[in-house]
């Protein structure tokens, strides 16, 4: 309370440094770099991302495209060649006048490398980066060769899918926080008694997801999809925490002849102790996706406990002195709220309670199949529009060159020519594999090494590695090309243990086993954690496992929507929807169950007009959290163009209405039926004599 009086006391001050460390949070924001490249968060203890670091040190490149030409003669394609090679960042360009000479019909080429570079009217060539996939360096290649090449030439490979990617976030941005914002700032305005709250509660919030964003800069980058998420679940899970210190300023000024300033100081240590116990579950939903073996996670959680905690700081340090500030227009724009008295409603649902456990019992069995089967999708490609250019070029090289993605063995450089030639010829075995191209492809397998050009050569050789290429017809991140991948990689190790396969494919079936360990890991410790929350803020063994039991049955739902509905879900989508909505939802089951537990062992009510209150006190609170939480989110689901965030936004919203109807309509049948077993397992309800005052009333029936 001492604190709160100093906040209150030096509330302009206070407003005063806010709005001065909005500079240098902008900054922080504008010198935040953002990593378009998810598979760039795999590991490095994986030899797929070591064997990428690798390439870098022996040969000078790390990533790759293939670029399609067609109906151009091969002088021209020679010329453009020599263009692509011009611009910064481009290693090198290989195609097969590296070789032999242009005026060398196709038809004398060797069969790899015919099959390789030309079909029809159409020839390949692959062009090197001297960094990865996601470097800035790499993405501003794939734009300067954009602007180079003519019609009909297409540039392929996961650097083009990431430089598509950063074009439509960047474009879509700040339309994402538009959106949410007034989204929310509608629902606000319907819901809440004053039309300037909603206002004064998104400008407060707007400052505080400026704080977050831009304390960013320490981290190595943020992930687009962080970036783009961020401010709206900041925003959806942060708006309780104004709500409910301007209910608790109202309430203390009423208590305290509207003494304002005496009247905040005591809503603000009281929202502070609420508030902290609240959100202690959402930060601990997002702590749990720290333990994610795939970084992406880590990325996730870090920005958003750290959005979390800012958010309650700014609650209770700077809202209040925008409150004061803005009381009398508060007063003034006060209007009758949709959400008017909720003991009827309240009423007939705990009236109905049975009614609604034998309707939720008849959900559960398809809920829990359906949310453990839906299918998954790990290739990033597929989650953009079918029309941008790195998608049309994708469609080129599978339709001229029957060419789906491209291998790289990164074959470690003292093997024999002889093994070599056999492991090519393994490896075109493979199912799938069109060709396997090596420096003996270049004259035919019985020619030595030493009467290929030096120039193609240093391309293809370091002093410690020599590199292969190997086309696939397979489409990544399938289970067709996973067996691919394992088949392939089986016959490199088998020559040589020190060598590998890298690549897109290798890289996404890295990510397919990752993300199923850290799904199950991440939903263990998060479930785990929010349990301990809700025991010591209970005291109660049967609490946590009920209202975590019925949030997860909310989640079951969500997630069996996209089963029932034949939705393919991007793979981080289970693993952020299971921690997100769990840690944000089972505030609404707290706050009711808080209610119902000061009731039974405070005020002494039986179960059925302790459920009542605590469901109709809670209400009005849960249907503006949730609603909040559907506004912030729906929107950006419509309107983006980028997949992942417009499923991620879609399950969001879906998960926060759904956890609102199963909390409202079942916890309360949940709490009077269980209501035995929960004063039985509860300290505080067992030291309030329940059970013994309860036996009293059946001996004293006994008597009558």
């Amino acid at each position: 309370l001492k604190i709160a009086k100093y906040i209150v006391k030096y509330r302009v001050v206070i407003l005063i440094l806010a709005i001065l460390l909005l500079i240098p949070c902008s900054l922080g924001y504008l010198k935040t770099r953002i990593n378009y490249d998810i598979l760039s968060y795999l590991p490095n203890t994986l030899e797929t991302v070591s064997g990428q670091d690798t390439m870098v040190e022996e040969f000078g490149m790390g990533a790759f495209s293939m670029v399609v030409v067609e109906d151009m003669p091969k002088k021209d394609v020679a010329q453009l060649e020599k263009d692509i090679e011009d611009i910064d960042h481009v290693a090198d360009v290989l195609w097969y006048d590296d070789a032999l000479d242009i005026s060398i019909p196709e038809e004398m080429l060797p069969s790899d490398l015919r099959k390789a570079f030309f079909n029809g009217d159409a020839t390949m060539m692959v062009a090197l980066f001297d960094d990865t996939t996601s470097a800035d360096s790499t993405m501003d290649a794939i734009e300067e060769m954009r602007k180079v090449v003519k019609k009909d030439v297409y540039i392929s490979g996961m650097s083009a899918v990431v430089t598509d990617i950063k074009e439509i976030v960047e474009s879509e941005m700040f339309i994402y926080v538009a959106i949410a914002v007034i989204l929310t700032l509608l629902i606000l305005l319907c819901i809440m008694d004053s039309f300037a709250t909603p206002v004064i509660f998104l400008l407060n919030i707007g400052m505080a997801v400026v704080y977050n964003m831009g304390s960013n800069f320490f981290l190595n980058d943020v992930s687009y999809l962080t970036q783009a998420l961020a401010a709206i679940m900041q925003l959806a899970c942060t708006m309780d925490y104004s709500i409910f210190l301007l209910d608790s300023y109202r309430e203390y000024k009423v208590k305290y002849n509207n003494d304002k300033q005496r009247s905040m100081a005591h809503a603000v240590a009281n929202t502070f102790t609420a508030v902290s116990a609240s959100s202690l579950t959402t930060v601990a939903g997002f702590a749990a996706l720290l333990a994610m073996t795939f970084k992406l996670g880590a990325n996730i959680g870090i920005v958003m406990m750290k959005g979390v905690v800012i958010g309650v700081l700014s609650t209770v340090i700077v809202l209040p002195g925008l409150i004061l500030m803005c009381d009398r227009l508060i007063e003034k724009t006060t209007h009758k709220p949709l959400l008017g008295n909720m003991s009827k409603v309240s009423g007939f649902i705990v009236k109905h309670r049975y009614v609604a456990l034998v309707l939720f019992g008849i959900i559960m069995v398809p809920a829990i199949y359906g949310g453990s089967h839906y299918k998954v999708y790990y290739n990033i490609a597929k989650s953009l529009p079918s029309d941008l250019p790195s998608a049309v070029a994708n469609d080129q090289l599978d339709e001229k060159f029957n060419m789906s993605t491209m291998h790289i063995v990164l074959l470690k450089g003292d093997m024999s020519v002889k093994n070599k030639n056999k492991l090519m010829d393994e490896m075109e075995d493979v199912k799938g594999v069109q060709w396997v191209l090596g420096l003996s492809s270049v004259l035919g397998p019985n020619i030595p090494e030493d009467v290929v050009p030096m120039e193609l050569t240093s391309k293809l050789k370091s002093e410690n590695y020599e590199i292969m290429f190997i086309s696939s017809d397979y489409q990544p991140a399938t289970d067709i090309m996973n067996e691919q991948v394992a088949s392939l990689n089986k016959i490199v190790k088998k020559y040589s243990e020190e060598s590998t396969i890298i690549g897109e494919s290798p890289l996404m079936k890295d990510l397919e086993d990752l993300s199923t360990v850290d799904h199950k890991k991440v939903n263990i410790i998060s479930i785990g954690a929010i349990f301990l929350i809700i025991l010591f803020t209970f005291k109660s063994i049967s609490l946590p496992v009920l209202l975590v039991a019925v949030i997860e049955l909310a989640i079951y739902i969500n997630m069996s929507i996209a089963y029932f509905s034949n939705t393919e879900l991007a793979f981080i989508a289970g693993t952020v929807i299971d921690t997100v909505q769990l840690g944000s939802a089972v505030d609404y089951a707290i706050l009711m169950t808080s209610y119902y537990h000061k009731a039974r062992a405070v005020e002494k009510l039986n179960k059925k007009d302790a459920v009542l209150k605590a469901h109709s006190l809670s209400m009005p609170s849960i249907l503006t959290s949730g609603l909040c939480f559907f506004g912030a989110t729906i929107g950006v689901a419509i309107y983006s163009d980028i997949d992942i965030i417009k499923q991620l936004c879609t399950l969001l919203a879906r998960g926060a209405l759904i956890s609102m109807i199963v909390v409202i309509c079942l916890l309360p049948s949940i709490l009077v039926v269980f209501d035995p077993v929960i004063i039985r397992t509860s300290l505080d309800m067992r030291r309030a004599g329940i059970i013994k005052k309860k036996h009293r009333r059946k001996s004293t029936d006994a008597i009558v």
